[in-house]
This record gives structure tokens, sequence and C-alpha cells, in this order.
């Protein structure tokens, strides 16, 4: 077996462990999923009214001011309410802050120039997580503001909402349903089809691994080339080689070595 046939063989074998608690298999089966999406968010929500007219995965939010964001799944209902669902494996990518960021991200996108900020429609970011990360044995965190007046709260009703979802929640019910769901490798054990009918295309179906071997070549492709950009920077900055040298080493293009050495010169 040559090194190519031995690369797709474990990308077969990835394949039958992925969930869609891994946010690349997520994104792939909810891409164009409205029925799917629509049921994740009825489900969290509670709301089985949501009818989803948008759905981009891995969309990037560009920030000119600051740190940009890509959202796993943001999606548009009929009201324009707009949902950005993110999946976090690693308790240390679900703080607090990281869900103030992509929330404010996502307002800031949602009004044009012109708009009043009193027509902006309600926003959720939803984390879903692999680990019961607010440690209390809930199945769904709320997260919203709240006015203190004297020793009362009252909800400030800016329209805003956070929601963390405890991926390690399995009560019967339909979060438990869910969450069970999102950690199951084999579609047949699923109990939402509109969930397992993609899961099921990407692992069993002759075109659909096909593409899914595809998507993880060019994952692994671009992860190589950023580690070659990222070497590049580094001898771009010792100085002892010649980008021809650098582009060698790196297998990097000429041109793309020369714009690294541009893009240094402008941050130094």
């Amino acid at each position: 077996m040559n090194t190519t046939e031995q690369i797709h063989q474990e990308d077969l074998e990835r394949l039958k462990s992925l969930r869609y608690m891994d946010d690349d298999f997520m994104t792939v089966c909810l891409a164009d999923n409205f029925e799917g999406v629509e049921l994740i968010l009825q489900i969290i929500l509670g709301k089985s009214n949501i009818k989803i007219k948008s759905v981009r995965t891995q969309e990037p939010l560009k920030n000119l001011q600051g740190r940009s964001a890509t959202l796993d799944v943001h999606a548009v209902d009929s009201d324009n309410k707009e949902f950005d669902v993110e999946i976090q494996r690693k308790d240390a990518g679900a703080g607090a802050k990281r869900a103030r960021h992509n929330s404010s991200l996502l307002d800031a996108h949602i009004l044009k120039a012109g708009d009043d900020t009193e027509d902006i429609p309600d926003s959720y970011v939803i984390f879903i997580t692999e680990n019961d990360v607010m440690k209390g044995n809930q199945p769904i965190y709320p997260v919203e503001r709240y006015v203190t007046v004297g020793e009362n709260k009252v909800l400030f009703g800016d329209g805003s909402h956070i929601l963390y979802v405890n991926g390690k929640y399995r009560g019967n019910d339909e979060v438990g349903k869910l969450m069970h769901d999102f950690s199951c490798t084999n579609p047949d054990d699923m109990n939402y089809e509109a969930l397992a009918k993609k899961a099921r295309y990407f692992k069993q179906d002759e075109k659909g691994v096909a593409a899914m071997c595809k998507i993880m070549e060019d994952m692994r492709n671009e992860a190589e080339q950023k580690a070659n950009k990222k070497t590049a920077v580094h001898l771009i900055k010792l100085g002892k080689m010649t980008l021809e040298e650098i582009a060698e080493a790196t297998e990097l293009s000429l041109d793309v070595v020369k714009e690294l050495e541009n893009q240094s010169m402008q941050l130094a």
C-alpha cells in the first residue's frame, strides 16, 4: 500500500468516528440543512415555530478594527432573528469573553448603515460544549442581562441572548436525545432523522464519503500550508536565508514568500 492509499484508509477510519460534536463534521452536515438547523434551534430554545430562511457554515465575520471570528453555523429565521451555533470540545474555547465577542460581532453585522438601532432583531449565540462547562448539571444555561433595582433584578430585554448547552446531558427529554445524537458516531443509532440522514450520507453513501474525504484532504493541505507559512515568517525574521532559499525549504511559491515578507515588514 502506497502513502496515498494509506492516508485514504486513515481518512476512512477517522470518518467513522466523527460526530456532530466535531465542528468540522457538524458544519458539513448542517450546510444548507434547514431542517436540521431548525430542529436544533427549536429544541434548544424550546420554540417549535422557528423557521430558518438562511444557513451559512464557517462564515467569517470581519472586524476591521480588531479581531474577526468565523461562525460555525450562522442562521437567520423568518423573523430575521440571528443565530450563531458554536461547537466547543475544549472548555477553554467556551469562555464568557468568547461568547461576548461573538455576540458583539453578530450584532455589529446585523444593522446596515442608516438602520435604526431600535429595529435590531434578537440575536442568539449558542455554545454546545462537550463538557458541562458551567458545572451545574443542567441541560441548558441561558445567559441574560438584568437591571438591578434595589433588591430586585429586572430583565434588561435588549434582545441579545447567550446560551450554553451541556453536551454531557442525557436526560429523557428532547435536549437529552439531541445531545445523544451529537455524540453518536453511528447514524442508525440517532434519534432525529433530520440529523441522521446527513450523517448517514457522509459516512455511508459513496458520493458523500468521497466528498468528506476530499474535505479532510483539503483541511490537511490547509494546515500544512499554514505551518509552512509560519516557518517561512520565522526564517524571514532570522534573515539568514534568501527568499528563494526560504521558498524552496518551505515548498511555498516565491510570490507567497515575498508577500509574507511584506506583511512582516508592515507589522515590524
